[in-house]
């Protein structure tokens, strides 16, 4: 696709309507995904949130220590937001102490940086310094528990509930692959200057040194995170996720028999992704599509356009020259709000609608005056009458 998509979308909008049945978005050079030894198993664009690959990919399934992606996330959003300092001390319970599990090997009654425990609940998964986190931020852990499940249902997470914030087995506290790759996606784009932090391949605490159990970060220099599970109910599961060419994808692989069958299952999944699809954009912030009549405003045009950057996935083969229609709403009428959705952006492939953003006001129209409202009310009458 040339960058006349962005330049030139406006002029678009008599593009063809699309054509029915299946709307493909690939080229259809793309062999059939790899068939894993794995129970169930996701990839995803991370720009997008497409799912190019599933296999069962919303069965509920126990995470095991990919649970700490929420409590990391969740740690990530208060430290954004000002209720945590990276510097804060967290006194560390018996409760946390005693939790069993991997481990950290922070002290009882000790204060632990909230930074270190970041590393400790990230890097060597551990399950002390999990738990101590989370009673820092709610309390208790049946408290934490709570905060994740409504984190869980303001990113539309369908297939999961916690019950605790370390993954230890509880019948009631399941994901699938689908939702936890959402929540990798949302580390990955809500908190981008925290992600560094899943790359990191050792950490040492108590003197004690501990490698990140991922092994992919040995193993392929695209990947830079995000983390591992396992219990004996789960199997050996890895999310992780990697870039290459300005293409992030991320892999959800959950009950494999070992830990060297988790990291061989993802890296096939990473590989195939990488080589068949691609994430591209197709309009920037802030980007004018197109400008519209409005009635009865201080103004008579107004700017519309898309109020994020808009990215879509494609195959690396083949035909991928898109065109746009736009669809502004039959009549707009004054006061509009800045972002408020006045229409749709179609993205076309082929004849074909391969996705379609909010057409949003750039801008914030007024109500007019008295007579300008009554001017516009004439003129509108007199166009309908031609």
């Amino acid at each position: 696709m040339s960058m006349a998509l962005v330049a030139a979308g406006p002029t678009l909008a008599d593009d063809p309507a699309p054509k029915p049945g299946p709307q493909p978005n690939v080229s259809s050079f793309v062999p059939a995904p790899p068939e894993l030894n794995a129970k169930s198993w996701v990839l995803m664009d991370a720009k997008t949130g497409k799912l190019l690959v599933q296999h069962d990919a919303d069965m509920r399934l126990p995470p095991a220590s990919l649970t700490k992606m929420m409590t990391a996330y969740i740690s990530e959003y208060e430290i954004d937001s000002g209720g945590l300092s990276p510097d804060d001390k967290v006194r560390i319970s018996e409760n946390a102490w005693r939790t069993g599990g991997s481990r950290m090997f922070v002290k009882v009654g000790s204060y632990v940086p909230v930074k270190e425990l970041m590393q400790g609940i990230v890097v060597q998964s551990g399950n002390d310094a999990t738990v101590a986190m989370a009673e820092h931020i709610a309390g208790s852990e049946s408290s934490f528990a709570d905060l994740m499940n409504q984190f869980a249902n303001r990113m539309g997470l369908k297939n999961t509930h916690f019950m605790n914030p370390t993954g230890l087995p509880d019948d009631e506290h399941y994901s699938s692959a689908h939702d936890l790759a959402t929540i990798a996606r949302h580390i990955v784009e809500d908190f981008p200057d925290h992600y560094k932090l899943y790359s990191e391949k050792y950490f040492t605490w108590n003197g004690i040194r501990q490698p990140n159990r991922n092994l992919l970060l040995w193993r392929d220099s695209r990947v830079d995170g995000l983390k591992t599970g396992h219990t004996e109910a789960a199997g050996f599961c890895l999310v992780s996720s990697g870039v290459e060419n300005g293409t992030r994808l991320i892999s959800v692989v959950m009950g494999t028999n070992s830990e060297n069958a988790r990291a061989q299952e993802s890296q096939k999944l990473l590989s195939y992704g990488f080589r068949y699809f691609k994430s591209q954009k197709v309009y920037d912030k802030g980007a004018e599509l197109k400008t519209v009549r409005v009635w009865g405003g201080k103004s008579n045009e107004l700017s519309a356009g898309v109020n994020h950057d808009v990215y879509i996935t494609l195959g690396r083969q083949g035909d991928t020259n898109l065109t746009a229609r736009i669809n502004v709403d039959q009549e707009l009428n004054a006061p509009i709000k800045k972002d408020q959705k006045i229409g749709t952006v179609d993205i076309v492939q082929n004849g074909s609608v391969i996705h379609t953003e909010p057409l949003v006001a750039l801008e914030a129209i007024d109500e007019g005056s008295f007579f300008k409202r009554i001017w516009d009310k004439v003129v509108h009458f007199v166009m309908d009458l031609f």
